[in-house]
């Protein structure tokens, strides 16, 4: 009986190519992981810090009419203008955890495109990136 060569792919190779998944497996979460974790600190101590002023949790503003990019720099004019609140950092918790699938979708296209050459994944990821970002600038 003999074994042709496609039966069984070369055992280096299918190795690689695990390792190479598996980095990207752990590079997507650890993305996702710091950056929800981030956004879980950057939302409570917004609320702690407004509880801790005020004694309630309620903030006074909308989000509504508003883009991503707009509210997170409406959020650092004030904080430049030495304007420091609870709300910067319950915004930028919103921020970061809207920026999370972006950075995640963004490190894909790199990982593609750099490291594995492969141009159809690149093509695809970078049709997600492109909707994404639409989607972000939308209010």
């Amino acid at each position: 009986m003999s074994v042709t060569p496609s039966a069984h792919p070369d055992p280096g190779s299918t190795s690689k190519a695990e390792a190479r998944q598996f980095e990207m497996d752990v590079l997507v979460g650890y993305i996702l992981l710091y950056g929800v974790v981030l956004s879980l600190l950057l939302i409570c101590a917004g609320l702690i810090w407004r509880l801790v002023n005020t004694g309630n949790l309620h903030f006074d503003y909308e989000l509504s009419g508003m883009n991503l990019f707009q509210l997170v720099a409406t959020e650092l004019k004030q904080a430049l203008h030495a304007e420091l609140r609870p709300r910067l950092f319950l915004s930028l918790g919103i921020a970061v955890l809207m920026l999370t699938p972006f950075i995640r979708v963004l490190a894909s296209v790199f990982y593609f495109l750099g490291v594995l050459k492969n141009w159809k994944y690149t093509l695809f990821t970078s049709l997600v990136l492109i909707v994404l970002t639409y989607s972000l600038f939308l209010r």
